[in-house]
């Protein structure tokens, strides 16, 4: 007996899912809970299990191909050995195939992903955000045929008005990229004349400039001495991500230095105290206490933007992103309700969730729906930066190494203290300067002064 095993419905506006990588061929004798396929959603990367124990008839879809929630990947001989192809259906209805954005994650860091069968099943994960406005009118489609894309490719090709299904994709399997949206968008006619190249297009009802970059020659990318690689998994997702951010928000960023002298000694302090064998206290924790009261007064910092709506939609609930490095890309898990934890609990739950991105198992629900993000490189921080705003959200800390410098103090003496900066990024169309400026003295004096953090903590 046949059974096919469909992708399963995830729920909370998932929709489609990428075959990241296959752990069984046709042919192949399969156990009921061994790995069968890799998937990465909006929300996670997941290994799925097999149901059912007998022999794989089919795989369907090859690694890097969008699959329809409801379609099926695996199809499994229970009888284990009969080859005998399962029996054929009916075609299946379609399903929307609107755009469902990807939550964006700041930066990017390494190499496509690897299975890890310790991987959670699928379950649902966070709400997403509603996409941008039209800029162009839209291309007319030319068929109803099956459009394969990646979310953010999706909310691409609306936030420009283009109709996706009228586009012939160039990547693997037909499907279409983000560089395909942006070839249409430039052979299409433009929304308004342009009158100085130099200048950029602006849609005359918003005023927005619309992009016409042309397209470079890749010199010597056929010529035997180069290597095409398929930006797929998280990577592709990171690429996606970062392209909505840079392409939609106004980046400004602002850098400040912040003396940690103090903080350094009530660090010791409370780690004096800890029982033996209790994880000690890192920074982090006394930062995303600095970070939410400075956001309890600047409460326009705390929130996401509804681009479609021209709208700012302002959050009373704190969720802080913590961008984790991993082998496979950076990742950003939340840390839900972070202004009801204490020290110890962020401690705890930073590093729970630090641990379990690494090793590929993060939760579903571990991810998605921050309302303000931090990133920080540890020892590798460098100087300063500019990181790239966790789109929907406006604004993002970047967080750099501490060490010993010079320091003239109000009596003009020089001593070495323990100094760190601080690069906090925002979205110029809604914080102006001065107040992105003051959100961050906001931080930095409490950093400064953490007996007045302590006492400000809820």
């Amino acid at each position: 007996m046949a059974f096919e095993f469909r992708l399963p419905d995830i729920g909370e506006g998932v929709v489609e899912g990428e075959i990241v990588k296959w752990h069984v061929r046709p042919g192949d004798d399969i156990k009921e809970d061994q790995p069968m396929v890799e998937v990465m959603t909006d929300k996670a990367t997941v290994v799925i299990p097999s149901p059912k124990t007998g022999k794989v008839l089919e795989t369907r879809g090859k690694e890097g191909d969008i699959t329809q929630v409801d379609a099926v990947l695996v199809v499994i001989d229970e009888a284990g050995g009969s080859k005998a192809k399962a029996e054929s259906k009916p075609p299946e209805p379609k399903r929307d195939s609107s755009p469902v954005p990807v939550k964006a994650e700041p930066a990017p860091l390494s190499e496509a992903p690897r299975p890890h069968p310790e991987a959670p099943t699928i379950r649902p994960g966070d709400p997403v955000v509603s996409t941008a406005k039209q800029h162009l009118e839209p291309i007319k489609a030319k068929s109803d045929r099956p459009v394969l894309a990646a979310p953010a490719t999706r909310r691409l090709a609306r936030e420009l008005g283009v109709d996706i299904s009228a586009i012939h994709g160039s990547g693997p399997g037909g499907r279409v990229t983000s560089e395909d949206v942006k070839r249409a968008v430039q052979s299409a006619p433009s929304a308004v004349p342009s009158a100085a190249p130099i200048a950029p297009n602006l849609d005359r009802k918003t005023m927005v400039p619309v992009r016409t970059v042309p397209v470079p020659a890749l010199v010597g990318a056929d010529d035997g001495l180069s290597e095409r690689i398929p930006v797929r998994g998280i990577r592709g997702r990171i690429w996606d991500a970062m392209t909505v951010s840079t392409s939609t928000l106004a980046h400004f960023t602002f850098v400040e230095e912040c003396d940690c002298e103090n903080l350094v000694a009530l660090r010791e302090r409370l780690n004096s105290r800890l029982s033996e064998g209790e994880a000690k206290l890192q920074f982090l924790p006394f930062i995303v206490k600095a970070v939410i009261a400075a956001l309890k007064r600047f409460p326009n910092l705390n929130g996401h933007v509804d681009d479609a709506n021209r709208e700012f939609i302002q959050r009373h609930d704190f969720n802080i992103g913590v961008a984790a490095a991993t082998e496979r890309g950076l990742l950003v898990p939340v840390i839900r309700n972070a202004d009801r934890q204490s020290l110890i609990d962020l401690s705890r739950e930073i590093k729970r969730l630090g641990e379990a991105a690494r090793a590929g198992n993060i939760r579903p629900e571990d991810m998605g729906g921050s309302t303000f993000t931090i990133t920080s490189l540890g020892k590798e921080g460098g100087i300063f930066a500019t990181p790239i705003i966790n789109y929907p959200e406006v604004a993002i800390l970047g967080v750099h190494k501490m060490n010993k410098r010079a320091v003239v103090l109000d009596d003009d003496s020089i001593v070495a203290r323990n100094m760190m900066n601080l690069s906090l990024s925002f979205d110029h169309r809604l914080i102006d300067g001065h107040v992105g400026a003051a959100f961050t003295y906001a931080v930095i004096k409490l950093l400064q002064e953490p007996d007045r953090l302590i006492m400000e903590m809820a």
